[in-house]
């Protein structure tokens, strides 16, 4: 019986560890690191508006078409995920920088506690909305975009379409404000 109870043990801590790898669970237990490279969407490849609306972590009503006009960098994260605690502070500083043209918003999938998910959000200065998706619902509205693993981070233009993605954690700060201001200057063009 505590052979059972190890292997139970042992299991759990395999499932945590990996738990911010894979957005629908653990699955095999195989780890999908995703590469952080910035991956630039062309204009006349862009999908349609990205559609997600939802209930923030504070429970305010948040809809991303409210934000048309505006480039939206929209951030995966939860908060026991080493590498989305990484890059936080890099987002939180990209936000200040970058001015009220851009909107930041977060989807948090996996915390299954909002006060978890408010209380990393205090600790970290993160002042930008992030819709409470314990489900990964919001993801399935990403469609070919929904990120294999977390942290994601997309860039959406001023119309809503999904301009650039970093499927993993951002390289650097300047590589997403480099990102973000490219696609602000497709407005000025």
């Amino acid at each position: 019986m505590r052979r059972v109870a190890c292997a139970v043990a042992v299991l759990a801590a395999l499932l945590l560890s990996s738990a911010c790898s894979d957005l629908g669970g653990t699955g095999d237990l195989d780890y999908i690191a995703g590469s952080g490279k910035v991956v630039e969407i062309p204009d006349d490849e862009r999908e349609a508006p990205v559609d997600i609306s939802g209930t923030t972590i504070q429970g305010e009503a948040l809809d991303l078409a409210d934000l048309r006009g505006k480039v939206v960098v929209l951030n995966v994260w939860w908060s026991l995920c080493g590498p989305c605690i990484k890059e936080m502070p890099m987002l939180v500083e990209a936000e200040t920088e970058l001015g009220d043209d851009v909107a930041f918003v977060g989807i948090n999938i996996r915390d299954l506690a909002k006060e978890n998910a408010a209380a990393f959000e205090r600790a970290r200065g993160v002042d930008y909305p992030s819709f409470y998706d314990p489900g990964s619902e919001t993801l399935l509205d990403l469609g070919r975009f929904a990120p294999p693993s977390m942290p994601a981070t997309l860039v959406l233009d001023a119309t809503g379409r999904v301009a650039a993605l970093v499927n993993g954690p951002i390289p650097s700060k300047s590589t997403l404000t480099t990102v973000v201001e490219s696609v602000l200057a497709e407005g000025d063009g």
